[in-house]
């Protein structure tokens, strides 16, 4: 199936749902085998945290993870996998290998880039690192560090129980508008893969699956001649307005395209100074709608801006994707495993100290819920329609069976990249999240390994949803990964 079949799979995702559920939990571990993970992740709880508050204060940018990376690595070397690093041409992106014999293959995700322009202490009130260029606005911190911790004590339990299989960590980096992970999915790299683990950090312990938005993001370069604004205007052509033209003509554009559409956009470089005109400007843009068929055509749409742009202002334009993604296939039968461990691991106890932090966080807040909502487990359901962000994890979901879950590492009612998430993704109210998080994971995975039932009706109920004679092609095209793409445009000729 192509991707702009989506919206069938979708729309069929009820029966499939109403098909796969009943038997989707035959046979989960032992009591005992519960209760020796679990010890191993409370155990493993000040690894967790040590390598969560250290890539914190990293705070490394897609693709310049070099010590987020390198950190989770050393601390799977010394767990005993074997670590292959710069896999699918990433320096920063890393496979880490268990394996016991034959059977099942099981991976868990983990992620470690921060976002630009969101640095923050880890206080209560706003107050930016001076210097310090990016911020953990989305928790990678706490994705990366849990799920390698996750992954430290469910080998354990497979040595001590003689567990046969493959476990593996994928170190992906970029998540945030680099792709990190369609450059491992086009590599070939999830092909022998049954069943991915991930999570993320969340204001919420709920392991609801969902459906997320795919993408399409590049920059738009235009170049022009430069000139002195006031003696010579007529002798310079301006970059700066072919990048203002464009985005006029792309809201424009914004009556004209289907529902559900999402266009923003951010100029990167628009010039130095106003008596000079800018010979280079650039502007960086995001398309995102649930079918990758209308991010593709809408895409085109605001090339064909740029053109007129370029042509208007007599400047030239050239365009680069940076990332595309899919939109998310969520899976009931993983999901139901999922969230019968979530809500076994149960919700979270905060301290006085901790849940004064978080009032303060709430007092910027707008109607936030109560900080009790820490203390549940959201009920589940699969949810096949909307979706408000992307992520590059649905490019896996498209070639094996993947499920996630959240787990309340920031304040309820914080926005996403904001900088209350930093605040909390920096002390130990993540923290306490994060172990939450490794300890369903780890529950989750150890059950993928007991019951191959399981796994297959995962896999039976993947082929459901996207149809016969699907072939994976990825939303980028045959690029190779943008490495550079956090780096500053100014003078980029």
């Amino acid at each position: 199936m192509k991707p702009s079949t989506l919206k069938l799979a979708l729309l069929s995702a009820s029966m499939a749902a109403g098909m796969f559920a009943p038997q989707a939990f035959a046979k989960p571990i032992t009591e005992a085998d519960r209760v020796q993970i679990l010890k191993t992740v409370d155990a493993d709880a000040p690894q967790i945290q040590d390598a969560a508050l250290k890539i914190w204060g990293f705070a490394e940018v897609g693709y310049q993870e070099t010590k987020s990376s390198a950190l989770l690595q050393g601390q799977l070397k010394d767990a005993g996998f074997d670590v292959k690093a710069g896999v699918a041409g990433e320096p920063t992106a890393f496979v880490a290998s268990f394996k016991n014999g034959p059977g099942p293959v099981i991976a868990i995700l983990a992620e470690f880039d921060a976002l630009p322009g969101l640095a923050q202490t880890a206080d209560p009130v706003k107050t930016p690192i001076p210097g310090q260029p990016a911020g953990h606005g989305c928790g990678h911190n706490l994705f990366g560090a849990a799920s390698v911790g996750a992954a430290v004590s469910l080998k354990a339990w497979m040595v001590k129980n003689n567990i046969k299989g493959e476990l593996r960590v994928y170190g992906t980096p970029a998540e945030e508008g680099g792709s990190g992970k369609v450059y491992l999915v086009r590599a070939g790299l999830f092909n022998d893969v049954d069943a991915t683990l991930h999570w993320h950090p969340n204001s919420e312990n709920t392991a609801v699956q969902s459906v997320s938005l795919a993408n399409i993001s590049g920059k738009f370069r235009f170049h022009g001649v430069s000139a002195h604004a006031a003696a010579a205007p007529e002798k310079g052509r301006s970059a700066l307005d072919g990048v203002e033209i464009m985005d006029v003509a792309t809201n424009f554009l914004r009556e004209h395209i289907p529902e559900q559409t999402r266009i923003h956009y951010v100029i990167t470089s628009g010039g130095s100074a106003p008596n000079v005109v800018p010979d280079f400007a650039e502007v960086y843009y995001y398309v995102r709608h649930p079918d990758p068929a209308v991010v593709k055509e809408v895409w085109g749409r605001v090339e064909n801006a740029a053109k007129g742009a370029a042509l208007a202002t007599g400047t030239t334009v050239d365009t680069e994707i940076t990332g595309g993604v899919y939109a998310l296939l969520p899976n009931d039968t993983l999901g139901r495993v999922m969230d019968a461990n979530l809500r076994k691991v149960g919700g979270i106890t905060w301290t006085p100290e901790e849940i004064a932090f978080a009032k303060k966080i709430q007092t910027t807040l707008v109607n936030p819920p109560s900080v009790d909502t820490v203390k549940t487990i959201a009920p589940y359901k699969i949810e096949m329609e909307g979706g408000g962000g992307s992520t590059d994890v649905s490019d896996i979901s498209w070639v094996t069976p993947t499920v996630g879950l959240g787990t309340a590492t920031f304040v309820p009612g914080s926005a996403g990249h904001s900088w209350q998430n930093v605040a909390a993704a920096g002390m130990s109210i993540g923290v306490k999240g994060a172990v939450n998080a490794a300890k369903t994971l780890a529950l989750t995975g150890a059950d993928l390994f007991s019951n191959p039932d399981v796994v297959k009706k995962a896999k039976a109920e993947l082929e459901q949803r996207r149809g016969p004679n699907f072939t994976y092609k990825a939303m980028l095209g045959d690029r190779p990964p943008a490495l550079d793409y956090r780096k500053p445009a100014a003078g980029r000729e």
